[in-house]
């Protein structure tokens, strides 16, 4: 249902959940179809070695019926295509794209005069070099890349504990040298064998290559907020900032929108 005026690269694909540990759980039941949305909302993404594949974080909120909530950490990477059929299914939506772009290149200049025939067509030559150049796809000489993510689902907002794990179990994934110890062994620990710490203290525990450290306010103390306030400034601005802070103090109903 998108606009396929755009190129292939820019489009984006359906996505599927791979795998997810443990499979189920009674108090927290796995929805694959949230899940799946809130990892990836605008999709599976495609590029090639010229675009931009830093590994990107974000983060969501599952809010059921009864009000509790879950949240999940998502880091997002690309990872080379090896399948062939995909490659090449690539190319022929490039081609197909090329030529309707060149087809109504076409069909704009095709009500001018015949004595502007020849630079009718010098001008759709040039047109059509310059989709060619900027807007393709080679399968002998670009390499494509694919949307990969992996997500830690937790009861509470851990966010500096969860990316540090996540980052720390990229590396081991895309390093020439693997880890100590298989990647299983690391997913089995954090689900399994890290306890959640008690109110009001810290727990450390080892990720992959390095200690991670997560701490729980008491009962007394503010909820747990992990999140960074320097990105908040930097998204929001200090004008935008101080006016929800004090819509905050005045009880009003506010709305956050963004794509």
């Amino acid at each position: 249902g998108e606009n396929f005026d755009q190129s292939p690269l820019r489009r984006t694909f359906k996505s599927k959940v791979l795998a997810h540990y443990p499979q189920n759980i009674e108090w927290n039941p796995f929805d694959q179809d949230a899940v799946n949305m809130l990892c990836m909302p605008k999709g599976l993404s495609f590029r090639t070695q010229a675009d931009n594949r830093e590994p990107q974080l974000h983060s969501f909120i599952i809010t059921r019926e009864d009000g509790s909530r879950t949240y999940g950490f998502v880091l997002t990477f690309y990872e080379e295509v090896t399948s062939k059929q995909i490659c090449t299914a690539m190319q022929t939506l490039y081609q197909m794209h090329n030529a309707e772009q060149y087809s109504s290149v076409c069909a704009s200049s095709s009500c001018s005069m015949d004595s502007l025939a020849s630079s009718i067509d010098e001008g759709d030559a040039t047109s059509l070099a310059k989709l060619q150049r900027y807007n393709s796809y080679d399968i002998s000489r670009d390499t494509l890349y694919v949307s990969k993510c992996i997500c830690l689902i937790t009861p509470l907002p851990f966010m500096q504990a969860c990316k540090k794990f996540l980052i720390q179990l990229y590396k081991a994934v895309t390093s020439q040298q693997p880890p100590p110890l298989p990647l299983e062994s690391y997913i089995h620990n954090i689900l399994y064998e890290v306890p959640l710490p008690p109110p009001g203290r810290s727990l450390k525990f080892y990720g992959v290559y390095e200690p991670i450290i997560c701490q729980r306010p008491g009962p007394n103390e503010l909820p747990l907020s992990d999140y960074p306030l320097r990105e908040v400034f930097e998204l929001l601005g200090l004008e935008n900032l101080v006016q929800v802070f004090t819509c905050v103090l005045l009880e009003m109903q506010i709305l956050l929108y963004s794509q």
